[in-house]
């Protein structure tokens, strides 16, 4: 039977790499058309990978934990069927990888048993499966289904996720002695569901996972409840289940997160400031080391960028939004705003919007010229307003694309659907591109107001601040009214100070005055 190779693919927006986060099947196994094989972390967003071939996995070119480039061989798996065809091997080459909005494969090459891993044009499927039949039926690569967005339906993640750790995740085995405390234990079918760094940290504290009751997603295991079941004293030594070995010394506890208003454990949320999952402890230090990949590397880089290459400026200002609160709570009330969350953030952002029709400038883009060129300003036509949102794997930026083209309760839907998604860490990767200015809420952590650092490419970043009952002069009168603080950021290559000024102080206008919205609308 002949290999097949497949390349990684690229996912999307121009991505050159990817870290191969875990690995959904074995060497060995059997897979299907459009099973997912691997789950991959882009700069982006986590993607699973689906086979683009039936047959039997032979070889993982990368393990978990490791970076691999765009085009570089993924896997090889034995396919059955004839050997390919001369016409079956020619095709464009392996650098010319679709995107993931095509719904297409990367490049698959192919070539004989006897060859090992060779390199080559896009493959087929054998003709002897069904894929196979349906290609040569139609001329055509069977469409593969999952690549680029992570599922939407969360029971389907879990059920696969048990079944991945019950089959292939572990620790090193430890002798274990009979106990009559065992029988107490809590029942498991399998291997208790915990990431490796949890089970890391549970072998540091001495800690057996199998009488853990787990509170995270699925039930599984969290570095909470470890930190938890070592500060009980449920040591599985203190019931004799593991090994003579003495424990590693204790790793400093970390709080767990609080409850959510509801009474129940919030699973999507971390504490600011704790310590991730993907951390490990060191006991020769008593340190964390955290491994910064992903997310975190590229908003760290993407940071780091800004502020080294956009000279930031940012101006403040405090606002009567009294009108703006009231205005609110009866727009709640209207049939077209039914099951839609009106928030704060929801009228400074169309505020925002409005603002940058009447001064288009802001909306745009310093671009260096190449070399003897000079550089430009490039004015974005279309409003793609960015959403800073902590999700749980870090700060993410998707944006609401053309939200200019909104009227308020279709901005409501996308900004309550982005945030959604942001926060369960189902964002697309083309949600997290194309952005041409941004805002941010950092008043829902209790904070007046901030300097924003601007996303990458964009001109300005606003961030609304907290809203309070504050003493106001109104109308010659001191009086408490409801004031709000806003923090506009701005690249002053871009943006001069008259245009950043003006730009804030219409946004401050429309929340002060309803009316002027209206009129400027």
């Amino acid at each position: 039977m002949p290999h097949r190779q497949f390349r990684l693919p690229d996912l999307g927006e121009g991505l050159t790499e990817a870290e191969i986060v875990r690995w959904l099947v074995d060497v060995g196994e059997t897979v299907t058309v459009n099973q997912p094989l691997v789950e991959v972390e882009t700069a982006k967003a986590v993607v699973e990978i689906p086979s683009p071939f039936a047959g039997v996995l032979v070889e993982r070119h990368c393990e978990a934990g490791r970076e691999l480039a765009v085009g570089a061989p993924l896997l090889t798996i034995d396919a059955p069927g004839d050997e390919p065809s001369a016409g079956a091997l020619a095709g464009p080459p392996a650098a010319s990888l679709p995107e993931s909005r095509s719904g297409e494969a990367g490049d698959a090459t192919t070539a004989p048993a006897s060859a090992g891993s060779g390199s080559g044009g896009p493959g087929s499927a054998g003709p002897g499966s069904a894929a196979g039949r349906a290609s040569m039926a139609t001329g055509r690569t069977p469409m593969l289904v999952g690549y680029g967005p992570r599922s939407s339906e969360p029971e389907r993640r879990r059920r696969r996720r048990q079944r991945d750790e019950s089959a292939n995740g572990g620790a090193p085995a430890a002798s274990t002695a009979a106990a009559p405390a065992a029988a107490a234990s809590p029942a498991r079918s399998g291997r208790a569901a915990a990431k490796p760094p949890v089970r890391k940290l549970a072998r540091d504290l001495g800690v057996d996972l199998s009488l853990i009751i787990g509170t995270g997603p699925a039930g599984s295991i969290s570095r909470a409840d470890v930190e938890s079941a070592a500060a009980r004293g449920t040591a599985a030594a203190a019931v004799g289940l593991v090994s003579a070995a003495p424990p590693a010394p204790s790793a400093p506890l970390v709080p767990a997160a609080p409850p959510a208003p509801n009474g129940h454990k919030e699973t999507t949320r971390r504490v600011p400031g704790a310590i991730p999952d993907d951390a490990s402890f060191d006991p020769a230090t008593g340190a964390w080391r955290i491994p910064v990949t992903g997310i975190r590397r590229t908003m760290a880089r993407a940071m780091a960028a800004s502020v080294f290459t956009a000279p930031h400026a940012t101006e403040f200002l405090s606002v009567d939004v009294t009108e703006a609160v009231a205005a609110r709570e009866r727009i709640t009330a209207l049939p077209d705003f039914a099951g839609v969350r009106v928030t704060p953030l929801l009228l400074v952002a169309k505020a925002l919007i409005t603002a940058v029709r009447r001064h288009p400038l802001i909306n745009a883009t310093w671009v260096d010229g190449a070399a003897g060129e000079d550089a430009e300003i490039r004015v974005r036509p279309e409003i793609n307003l960015g959403i800073a949102v902590a999700g749980p794997r870090g700060l993410v930026v998707p944006n609401i694309p053309d939200a200019g083209s909104l009227d308020l309760p279709g901005l409501a839907r996308a900004l309550q659907s982005l945030t959604e998604a942001a926060r369960a860490d189902r964002l697309r990767p083309a949600d997290l591109s194309g952005g041409t200015i941004t805002i941010t809420n950092i008043g829902v952590f209790g904070v007046d107001t901030g300097t924003p650092v601007l996303n990458p490419g964009e001109a300005a970043i606003l961030a609304l601040g907290a809203i309070r009952p504050t003493p106001w002069v109104h109308r010659g009168e001191l009086a408490v009214r409801t004031v709000a603080q806003l923090a506009l950021t701005f690249d002053h290559r871009v943006v001069d100070g008259e245009l950043g000024s003006a730009v804030l102080a219409d946004v401050g206008a429309m929340l002060a005055d309803p009316v002027v919205a209206l009129a400027w609308s």
